[in-house]
């Protein structure tokens, strides 16, 4: 196996242990390296590529990780690296599609000390944190909340609170949000180009509140996935464009491209329903029952207005099972 790296970190972004009342070091040793293999006939490869680096976190004596879900969805080979080097195999405990988060499980020892479990409903606007790659003190950074709001991602993603922190990291897939008091706040999911209030432009990351892990772990760990029923999934990437949404993108044979719908149209309407928003969009669908309900999409095409029926579908169906050990 390849030797993992990081990119270099900004020395001046580097934390120092003794402006903490708690052991850093001893804290950062719990984050380790990830990286997957992913087979070609993956449904996201195209998107996410069948190689993916990057972090998780030790939360159980027992090596089990938590990271970012779309590290390993569809993965069929994960290796985990300690701050030791040791490298250890490990496979897919459980995935989560409406938080994001996914469960690794070594299958080895790892030297990787379980970080303790804190909440982001206890970090406001401004506090200090540290945002924590592998690579103990090097792969680490000092930052800062400046946010905490409602996110919407293209892939039919919502999160009613999530965290955004700047600087950013530059490595930032499954990293560890670590509060004031050392605890673990969030999992990093991405890199984010924002506006303050003000108006001012900040790079950051947007990071998924741990407080959503409580709820869905005992399930995650028990059954791989949370049991409750699926959501409506059209299978369309949206993006947001002067107050209108634009199908940017479909996934290939997924519910919304066999109906028809088309890159570029413009959605005005869900069952004759106005929005306006991502946030709209995603509520509006998910109202109408669980994965298997029709989607009736009021669509304006080419300056046409009309409608699109989607059959849903539950998204998990269209993945390949992560292959356990």
């Amino acid at each position: 196996m390849s030797e993992f790296s990081t990119p270099r970190i900004d020395p001046k972004l580097l934390p120092d242990p003794a402006a903490y009342d708690f052991d850093l070091e001893t804290i950062l040793n719990g984050v380790v390296a990830l990286r997957s293999q992913v087979p070609n006939s993956a449904y996201t490869a195209g998107v996410l590529g069948t190689e993916r680096t990057g972090h998780g976190v030790a939360i159980s004596e027992d090596g089990l990780i938590l990271t970012i879900g779309y590290l390993v969805v569809e993965s069929e080979a994960i290796w985990l690296i300690d701050h030791t080097g040791t490298a250890v195999q490990g496979y897919v405990a459980g995935y989560d599609h409406e938080t994001g988060f996914g469960l690794v499980q070594a299958l080895g020892y790892l030297n990787a000390p379980p970080l303790p479990i804190g909440s982001a409903s206890r970090l406001p606007a401004g506090d200090p944190a540290v945002f924590a790659g592998h690579g103990g003190l090097a792969g680490a950074i000092t930052t800062q909340i400046e946010e905490k709001r409602e996110f919407a991602g293209y892939w039919e993603y919502l999160l009613d609170e999530a965290l955004f922190t700047s600087p950013a990291h530059p490595f930032w897939g499954g990293g560890a949000l670590i509060g004031p008091d050392g605890s673990l706040c969030g999992i990093g999911s991405l890199y984010v180009q924002d506006n303050r209030a003000g108006g001012q432009t900040y790079d950051g990351n947007m990071i998924v509140p741990i407080d959503l892990l409580g709820p869905i772990l005992n399930d995650l760990r028990q059954f791989g996935s949370p049991q409750r029923a699926a959501r409506p999934w059209i299978g369309a990437l949206t993006a947001e464009s002067d107050g209108r949404i634009v199908v940017v993108g479909l996934w290939d044979s997924g519910p919304a491209d066999l109906a028809g719908l088309q890159t570029g149209d413009l959605i005005v309407g869900v069952t004759k329903k106005p929005v306006q928003t991502l946030p709209e969009l995603f509520r509006a669908i998910w109202s109408l029952g669980t994965a298997g309900a029709d989607v009736l999409l009021n669509v304006l095409r080419a300056g046409q207005l009309m409608d699109v029926m989607i059959h849903s579908a539950d998204r998990s169906a269209y993945y390949q099972a992560p292959r356990l050990h």
